[in-house]
């Protein structure tokens, strides 16, 4: 077991299935609507359920009489005259009490089915919009397929637990009071010897139930486990296929699948030791009510249909006490359930929507980037500290202007862009947008006034007029249309089978990666935002298709302030200012020229993919920089530029050596 995993058992001994019940009683406030009533319905139920041993009692003691006691009985085998009448009104009586039982029932089932079912399908939907609420950098640090069992299999296991379980007990712990209360009322003394006889089972359930919690909880972990290797392996088809990497990709699930098995085998190992101790302890019941009933004879003042009436009490409170193995069984698995739920709720929410929030005008902005430091929280067995992508990073970005970030590989480019969006918040520092802190800005605001284009595009489901009309919903097909006129693409979406309406596939896999960006531009066209941030949006398209969207995207950033994500310096040369990153900290800020008149890093980044770009188009190798060019600047900070292909810069170089180590930006 690895200590993240000893960690949590050692937390999940120490809470309690009561705490978790209280906890998802205040989450789920549509569990308690109606209670008291589904609980009198219950009581019903039961009440009925107990009259049987009652009015059996009552057909032994008044039913059945001596011979000759009345005129009306006939004598039967056994020397015992029975009272027809009599039985014929008890029995009717018995009828309606079994109907209305059956509907008490029935009614608490449906009410019970109703609620729990509502409870939970608004308990998914709040564990959903708590996911989406949370900050990438959290989604980040957390396997999506874990986030994905949360809001699927954890509550799953709480309604199967709901629809059976959670209903049996609520029916049978009014069994178990009404049968007690009127066991109570027949003998005393019985009754404790019944209570005594199946008390330690209680105690006996309780230890096991410690255990329980543990099992079901590494369960939940696994079970989030397995849904994440088997999401990764189905989402990268394509890349396992394409590198006969098959049989180590079905080695990672079957391992997963396995420790899902080995957690559910233990569970059910621990769970197994209940069964017999609940036949134990009923036969040594019936055996002690029994004995002792006998012993205390005619003279304890019971009659023969009382006693018979108890032993069938104690048959009744046998039931729900056997029933109850099998619902605490059932009940461990759902609040190991519940409370990873619970736990995902309970995460706190980096973003904050403020109240009521700032509307930023409607204006080309000014961004301003003070101290801002940046990190991602990657918690490992040593304890070790955040790991920061950016370290006090500060520059002003004017109205209307296009500026290029450029860095190495892990420099911080990516996630300043995510600061910039907000979908995460600065550790220290601040972003401010019009001199507002965009921790101030509505969301809605934020979301219409900067919109990021990333590098990867997602794409829905649906065609490609929906996904764009995405950006803003009520866009109307011309004005789809529009937006692809305007970026040069008319012909490529007239070009496709069925236009505006081609079916892009679950995440746009019917179009290449091209493709794909193309949407996400035109998505970005139509939301009309007053800054655009585009994560190297047109770095997967080929170069014809490249010079179109270089001449539309600057139509479209014209009277927006722009920023590009640059990981080719082809577009860092168009751009008004230059930011480089290295090791998620500024060196260079500046003009293309200014920065290469400094021989500093960019000089060097520059230098190198000149040199790349030569030597492809030559069909050489990328030719060595000059001593003066800056790169073995860069390679002291720890970044590089030597590309592989035009344009592409690689990463890593050897402080003092200049030697790249091949890696892709």
């Amino acid at each position: 077991m690895s200590r993240r995993d000893e960690e949590r058992a050692a937390t999940t001994a120490d809470y309690r299935a009561s705490d978790v019940l209280r906890a998802g009683l205040r989450a789920s406030p549509g569990l308690r609507v109606g209670l008291l009533v589904t609980l009198a319905l219950a009581l019903v139920g039961a009440m009925g359920r107990v009259v049987v041993p009652v009015l059996v009692q009552q057909v032994v003691d008044r039913g059945l009489r001596r011979p000759g006691a009345s005129e009306r009985a006939g004598p039967g085998a056994d020397g015992v005259d029975v009272d027809l009448g009599v039985v014929w009104v008890i029995c009717t009586f018995a009828v309606g009490i079994v109907l209305v039982t059956v509907l008490a029932t029935r009614a608490t089932k449906r009410r019970l089915a109703k609620v729990s079912e509502t409870a939970i399908g608004e308990l998914r939907v709040d564990a959903f919009a708590h996911i989406h609420s949370l900050s990438l950098a959290h989604h980040t640090d957390e396997h999506r397929g874990v986030l994905v069992s949360r809001v699927t299999s954890d509550l799953e296991a709480l309604s199967q637990f709901f629809s059976w379980g959670g209903l049996a007990m609520l029916i049978d712990g009014a069994v178990v009071v009404t049968v007690v209360a009127t066991m109570l009322v027949y003998d005393w003394r019985l009754t404790l010897v019944a209570v005594g006889a199946v008390a330690p089972l209680g105690v006996v359930l309780r230890l096991l139930q410690r255990h329980l919690i543990r099992a079901y909880d590494a369960v939940r972990d696994r079970v989030g486990e397995m849904l994440s290797a088997v999401s990764e392996a189905v989402t990268g088809a394509a890349v396992v296929r394409g590198y006969q990497i098959e049989e180590r990709t079905n080695a990672k699930v079957r391992r997963a699948v396995d420790a899902r098995k080995d957690a559910e085998v233990r569970a059910g190992t621990i769970s197994a030791f209940m069964f017999p101790a609940n036949e134990v302890f009923a036969v040594v019941t019936i055996a002690a009510v029994v004995v002792v009933g006998v012993a205390l004879g005619p003279g304890s003042g019971l009659s023969a249909g009382e006693l018979v009436a108890f032993l069938f009490l104690v048959g009744l409170l046998l039931e729900p006490v056997s029933e109850f193995t099998e619902i605490l069984d059932q009940t461990q698995t759902a609040i190991a359930g519940w409370r990873k739920v619970l736990d995902l709720l309970a995460t706190p929410l980096e973003i904050v929507e403020p109240v009521p929030g700032i509307t930023l005008p409607r204006q080309a902005p000014q961004i301003i980037l003070d101290g801002v430091t940046f990190g991602y929280q990657r918690p490992s067995a040593q304890g070790a500290p955040d790991v920061l992508a950016l370290r006090d990073v500060s520059f002003v970005i004017a109205p209307g202007q296009h500026v290029a970030v450029v860095g190495a590989t892990g420099s911080g480019k990516t996630t300043l862009a995510k600061l910039l969006t907000r979908l995460a918040d600065p550790t220290a520092g601040r972003v401010l947008v019009d001199g507002i802190d965009l921790r101030e800005v509505s969301s809605a605001s934020l979301r219409s006034s900067l919109v990021m284009v990333p590098q990867e595009s997602f794409l829905f489901d649906t065609t490609i007029a929906d996904n764009v009309r995405y950006a803003r919903p009520g866009a109307s097909d011309d004005e789809v249309r529009l937006a692809f006129v305007e970026l040069g693409l008319e012909a490529w979406v007239d070009g496709l089978s069925h236009g505006l309406q081609t079916a892009v596939g679950e995440r746009g896999e019917h179009l290449s990666v091209g493709e794909r960006q193309l949407v996400a531009l035109a998505r970005a066209y139509v939301a009309n935002p007053t800054c655009l941030i585009l994560d190297e949006a047109t770095s997967s398209v080929d170069a014809a298709t490249e010079t179109r969207l270089a001449r539309a995207l600057q139509s479209l950033a014209e009277g927006r302030t722009s920023i590009t994500i640059a990981h080719r310096l082809a577009s860092a040369e168009r751009a008004d200012v230059i930011v480089v990153l290295a090791g998620g900290r500024l060196v260079e800020h500046g003009p293309h020229a200014e920065l290469l008149a400094r021989a500093g890093v960019y000089a060097g980044l520059h230098a190198s993919w000149i040199a790349g770009t030569s030597s492809a188009g030559g069909g050489g190798l990328p030719v060595a920089a000059p001593p003066g060019s800056g790169v073995r600047r860069a390679a002291a900070l720890g970044v590089a530029g030597v590309p592989t292909a035009p344009g592409e810069i690689v990463t890593e170089v050897s402080a003092g050596t200049g030697a790249a180590s091949g890696e892709r930006e």
